[in-house]
């Protein structure tokens, strides 16, 4: 009889044990799938700053360009290009 009680016992706290891991685990799942989302909204408003930035960087660097310092300074890249080529015909 003791050891009918004994298995009792052990299938109660076994029992418990099971439903709160169960419990704990659909918390964690809940607070982890939250996260999951934030995470997502986040990287969503990053790529559309993104976006914006990229559009504005490529404003400015057309408005740069267009510039007669920056010019000055900095050469339009085909004039370089064609000079090295220059430069390398004379080498050889």
């Amino acid at each position: 009889m003791e050891t009918i009680m004994k298995a009792d016992i052990f299938f109660f706290i076994s029992s418990v044990t099971t439903v709160l891991l169960a419990v704990l685990i659909s918390i964690g799942l809940f607070y982890f799938i939250k996260a999951g989302r934030n995470l997502y909204l986040i990287s969503e408003k990053l790529q559309d700053n993104f976006e914006e930035s990229k559009e504005f960087i490529l404003e400015l660097k057309e408005r740069l360009e267009d510039n007669i310092i920056f010019r000055m300074f900095f050469p339009p890249a085909r004039k370089r290009k064609q000079s090295e080529k220059k430069n390398e015909k004379k080498a050889n």
